[in-house]
């Protein structure tokens, strides 16, 4: 009996907005990623809210801010129950995603979008699954889907949808068939003439270059500015691309004929950390070259020559000049957009920027700049462009006296809901420990019933 299949796109078609699909499969409705940006619009998200009850499964691709950054609002906000599928690296790097988005921008302002404990009570939803590994829909829709190797980033995956009819649905999206330093290029050996392709075309025009080309151009650039006597802002994302680029320029730190042992290389976001452990238990799903280790026996991604950052005060204690790779990579948000601001006014210092970003950021403005600068078309007054600064300062006077009365406002209103919560539960338990007594009486028949002035032992004469 052959499907019915929809497909209907809520973001990320004919344009470079975040991914969100809903394939429909006859009744069963699966969300193929839920993406956010910068821009935080939850006009689409607001779109599929109706269709959030009807969902059966939700799956993410990869752990990047466009594929699963609305993953916390959906469940917050929405009451998405579905379970929720993905690799254990997109697992693991998505929540460092989004913990580093979430404080990026409380460094600066109040984010109300969602919370850092709305991220864990999402990510306690995720089911982890592993590369070929098959998983039944759950119900009789007779629907299966398995993960196969995507090679954008660290478990990255494609999406084989199948039915018991035969039906094969594919759901691939920066996917790369290139091998790269620590990652398998993707394969299609397994996938044989789908019934439907979703896929993209992003950046399709864009020249490609080799591997060995665009290594040798970004040491170039690098060198160029610290010999200078500069820093060097090496704009990356928060734990995807970022291990290649870490383990790239901390193999360059280890030779000592390139002459960088003068230099100090660092990685700088919120969960550097985090992100470097996680990188080291996850080398089955990197390069197989990866596993081969020397003589010394160490982890690929212990990164002895790297400075792990999690502050300007620690950054600050790193001397000059200094490589730093850092988030977030749209230059939106994050000490990214923090450190250019402290360092465009010092004409040595420089900016490279890893991938093209969204049209409406920092990050494709300065791009764009760049693109005009080599071509000659950039005028004088192109080189002014005015920012956004945001930071966080003492409030005073009746903004101060407004946001007390607000705090206590809402302490109040926790308190009466904790209060609540307590008596309704102790309430719960005194019902259930009557019934457990009662439960627990013996009963005694009407006709052996002694008047209550008599004792039980008492005789009569």
């Amino acid at each position: 009996m052959t499907s019915i299949i929809k497909v209907h796109v809520f973001s990320g078609a004919r344009d470079e907005g975040p991914l969100c699909y809903l394939l429909q499969v006859d009744g069963d409705h699966i969300l193929l990623d839920c993406g956010w940006d910068e821009r935080f619009d939850p006009t689409y998200l607001e779109q599929l809210r109706p269709i959030v009850p009807k969902l059966s499964a939700v799956l993410l691709s990869h752990p990047d801010v466009l594929h699963l950054g609305a993953l916390p609002y959906l469940v917050a906000k929405c009451g998405l129950t579905a379970p929720v599928y993905a690799t254990v690296p997109v697992f693991k790097m998505g929540q460092m995603f989004l913990y580093d988005l979430v404080n990026s921008h409380l460094d600066v302002e109040e984010f109300e979008h969602f919370s850092l404990d709305d991220v864990d009570a999402a990510f306690e939803k995720v089911e982890q699954v592993k590369y070929n590994q098959t998983v039944m829909l759950k119900g009789d829709s007779g629907i299966n889907f398995s993960a196969l190797p995507a090679g954008h980033m660290i478990g990255g995956a494609m999406w084989r949808i199948c039915r018991v009819t035969g039906e094969d649905i594919v759901y691939c999206v920066d996917f790369n068939h290139k091998k790269e330093r620590h990652l398998n290029g993707c394969s299609f050996d397994s996938v044989h003439r789908p019934h439907l392709l979703i896929t993209g075309a992003h950046h399709i025009s864009l020249p490609q270059m080799r591997r060995k080309d665009r290594d040798e151009q970004l040491v170039t650039k690098i060198l160029r500015t610290v010999r200078q006597k500069g820093d060097c802002m090496v704009v990356i994302d928060t734990a995807g691309r970022v291990l290649e680029l870490a383990h790239l320029l901390d193999q360059l730190w280890s030779n000592t004929e390139a002459g960088l042992s003068s230099y100090n290389l660092v990685m700088m976001s919120h969960v550097a950390s985090s992100v470097v452990q996680f990188a080291k238990s996850q080398l089955e799903w990197m390069n197989d070259k990866l596993f081969k280790f020397d003589s010394g026996r160490y982890n690929p991604f212990t990164l002895k020559h790297v400075n792990l950052c999690h502050s300007h005060l620690e950054l600050m204690r790193v001397r000059s000049p200094k490589v730093v790779l850092c988030s977030n990579l749209d230059m939106e948000s994050g000490f990214s957009r923090e450190l250019f601001l402290d360092w465009c006014s010092d004409a040595r210092n420089g900016v490279i920027i890893t991938a093209r970003p969204s049209s409406f950021t920092l990050g494709a403005k300065l791009v764009n700049l760049s693109e005009r600068a080599t071509d000659g078309r950039l005028n004088t007054q192109d080189r002014f462009m005015e920012l956004q600064v945001k930071k966080r300062v003492p409030l005073e006077g009746d903004e101060l006296s407004e946001f007390r009365r607000r705090k206590a406002e809402r302490d109040a209103e926790d308190s009466r809901i904790r209060l609540e919560r307590v008596r309704r539960n102790a309430q719960v338990e005194e019902d259930s420990s009557d019934e457990s007594d009662d439960d627990l009486a013996p009963v005694i028949p009407a006709s052996i019933v002694r008047n209550p002035s008599e004792s039980p032992f008492s005789s009569k004469f």
